[in-house]
């Protein structure tokens, strides 16, 4: 995966500059875009990190890039750069998801703590996200009856129980039950129960 970065798209040669030093000085790395449409152009799913947006420029305009970045599905978040008549531009932006606005001038400090946060914010998503497909991975090789097993497990329900429920010997449950462990990487039903919370699977 791309490590994580923050983007800077500003049509001010002077801003970006010294927004990718004031970034770098901190420890934060960061490509700069002259237009939208170049970030655009070099835009792909895999870029993590965070974009720092100007929302006024020549072409492209800050909030028509958030928009196409969502509309291709894009979950980086995004801060605006804005001049003082531009922040109810910048509210509206907030409303339909962009992370935050920072007004031009800006405290430098506070402009680096918000792009640390998007980015922590993204790395976090993006586990999540993970560990979401590999949850669902690993459920797609339960067999049927090690998933009626697994729901029963999960409803707090004892081996002879559920070999009663299902109508087969509880020495088959404790193999199914061996198995599904195994195949969810779990060593616990109250693991497996927190391994499939995020799903919705309880």
């Amino acid at each position: 995966m791309v490590s994580a970065r923050a983007y800077l798209v500003d049509d001010d040669e002077a801003i970006r500059d010294s927004l990718g030093w004031l970034l770098e000085s901190k420890g934060v790395a960061c490509l700069a875009y002259p237009s939208a449409e170049d970030f655009l152009a070099a835009w792909t799913c895999e870029l993590a990190g965070c974009v720092v947006l100007d929302i006024r420029m020549g072409g492209m305009s800050g909030p028509e890039l958030f928009e196409q970045l969502r509309q291709r599905g894009s979950q980086l978040p995004v801060i605006f750069l804005t001049g003082h008549g531009d922040v109810p531009m910048a509210v509206a932006a907030i409303k339909k998801g962009a992370f935050d606005f920072v007004e031009k001038p800006f405290n430098d400090n506070e402009l680096v703590d918000r792009v640390v946060a998007a980015i922590e914010t993204d790395t976090r998503q993006r586990s999540a996200a993970s560990s979401l497909g590999s949850t669902q991975a690993l459920l797609a090789r339960l067999t049927q009856r090690e998933r009626q097993v697994m729901e029963l497990v999960l409803a707090g329900k004892f081996n002879k129980v559920i070999a009663d429920e299902l109508n087969i010997s509880m020495r088959t449950v404790e193999v199914h039950r061996a198995n599904l462990f195994e195949k969810m990487g779990v060593k616990t039903a109250v693991e497996l129960a927190q391994r499939l919370s995020a799903l919705g699977e309880r």
